[in-house]
């Protein structure tokens, strides 16, 4: 502690820029390259120790390292590795580390752990964190180290766990600054200094009656700059957002996004306070969830690479499989006008076109519409005017294509093959338009996640149709003739 005076404000101001810890510090050292990543020389160096057995050697490289650059050299190791560096740093496995960790390398570690070394490092996350560290595991194990919690922990995480994944129930912080309502702003003071926990962050206070109920908030702003004399329910914002305690984490970052919230109270079904949300969960959730619904879209499951090969394999085969049915529906349609396009080779030639940029457009007006439905952009209200509007875009788009592919196909093959193709362009791309819109807000509609099979589907729609229109127009018209 520095006594007053002791020091002027440049000797202070030096000491304290001395002691801070700043990201530009680890760039360009010996670990790190100029894009803070840690240098392949450097994993390697603490490969070596570990296959040479050198604990000692294995602390004093991994030692200095930020908690997070821990949990990303443990990611760069094979599991082996993984589990001898761990043995290595014991110390050092801090619960900043842990959280840091990929949710398949953190599972597998958690695992290889003992249930009292688990509960040790569980103790010390807030209880979102501890829950996410034990949600994986196998019901077992979850029961075998919730044992070794101290009781209080043990019931947040057992109230934690019974709620749904992915809601705010796992997620929220029930570490929670509430007073009650009688209060004055000097009254809020004194308590927040005589028994208030100052050790974790916070942005706003929660005024509460005397059912637990959330009645308002008063930011830090305001009670700082407020007199003592002034009662609570006087200056606290009435007007708050409640996120009920089963909202799923994605409709609670929408909420977060359309109201502009740092913070947000989290209520159970009797309408009591049980927790908070802050807007540092919101970014992780935004980033998650954009992550998922990109793999989605791709049929990629998860698309971790730390994932196990099994997972893999069996998240990304069946779509595979599912892509080689619709994928016989085409073949199935060239096939019916075999006769046609063994007349005219030319048929062979650009039919391929036709598909390919309907399925483009399509995948576009599909990306659009996962998102707007995601956001709630695109909802039952807005669903006829979404489609109209997409469908013109459609045609603009297709119409300006099909000039420029029924030139070429007018001067390399023959005019009406130019009209040909130019109109099954224009057909395909309107479909696709629409096949981009409809499938994923019917799979909304039948409470599936329209970002896990739209792909498939529009694709299918977009090759169908392609072929179909192009390969029809042209025995209609007579070119197989």
């Amino acid at each position: 502690m520095v006594e007053p005076g002791t020091y002027d404000d440049e000797t202070l101001v030096a000491e304290a820029a001395e002691d801070e810890v700043r990201p530009d510090d680890r760039i360009d050292d010996e670990r790190h390259d100029e894009e803070n990543r840690l240098k392949p020389e450097y994993v390697r160096g603490v490969r070596d120790a570990l296959d040479q057995g050198d604990k000692t050697a294995v602390y004093d490289l991994v030692e200095p390292l930020h908690p997070a650059d821990i949990a990303d050299l443990i990611e760069l190791l094979d599991t082996e590795e993984r589990a001898a560096l761990a043995s290595s740093i014991t110390d050092l496995m801090t619960s900043e580390v842990v959280a840091e960790l990929n949710d398949h390398v953190r599972e597998v570690m958690m695992e290889a752990l003992e249930p009292g070394a688990v509960a040790t490092i569980a103790e010390q996350l807030e209880t979102d964190d501890a829950v996410q560290l034990l949600e994986d595991l196998d019901e077992d194990d979850q029961k075998a180290i919730i044992a070794e919690l101290e009781p209080e922990t043990q019931a947040a995480v057992e109230s934690a766990l019974a709620y749904p994944e992915e809601t705010a129930g796992r997620l929220m912080s029930r570490r929670v600054m509430a007073v009650p309502e009688h209060l004055t702003i000097g009254d809020l003071i004194d308590f927040l200094r005589e028994n208030g926990d100052l050790e974790h962050d916070f942005h706003e206070v929660f005024v509460i009656d005397a059912a637990h109920h959330p009645v308002g908030t008063c930011a830090l702003n305001w009670i700082l700059t407020t007199p003592r004399s002034v009662k609570l329910t006087d200056v606290m914002k009435r007007d708050q957002t409640l996120i009920p305690v089963t909202m799923d984490q994605e409709e609670v970052a929408l909420m977060f996004q359309k109201y502009a919230l740092i913070s947000a109270a989290v209520v159970d079904d009797s309408g009591r306070l049980v927790g908070q949300m802050t807007v540092d969960d919101i970014v992780h959730i935004i980033s998650e969830e954009a992550g998922e619904d990109a793999l989605l879209l791709s049929g990629a499951g998860d698309g971790d690479i730390n994932e196990p090969i099994r997972e893999a394999y069996s998240s990304r085969v069946r779509w595979l499989i599912a892509n080689l049915g619709t994928a016989v529906v085409a073949s199935a349609i060239i096939a019916f006008f075999g006769a046609a396009i063994e007349k005219l080779v030319a048929l062979a030639v650009l039919m391929p076109i036709v598909a390919s940029i309907g399925g483009n457009a399509g995948t576009q007006t599909m990306a659009v519409a996962v998102r707007a439905i995601a956001t709630n952009q695109l909802t039952r209200a807005n669903t006829r005017r979404i489609l109209w509007k997409e469908l013109r875009v459609a045609v603009l788009n297709g119409a300006t294509v099909a000039v420029l592919i029924g030139i070429a196909a007018g001067v390399l093959f023959s005019p009406m093959m130019g009209v040909v193709i130019a109109a099954a362009m224009i057909i395909n791309i309107a479909v696709a338009g629409l096949a981009g819109v409809l499938v994923p807000v019917i799979f909304e509609r039948l409470n599936q996640d329209p970002a896990v099979a739209s792909s498939v589907f529009v694709t299918m729609i977009t090759d169908s149709m392609g072929f179909f229109a192009f390969l029809g127009l042209a025995v209609a018209s007579g070119l197989t003739a």
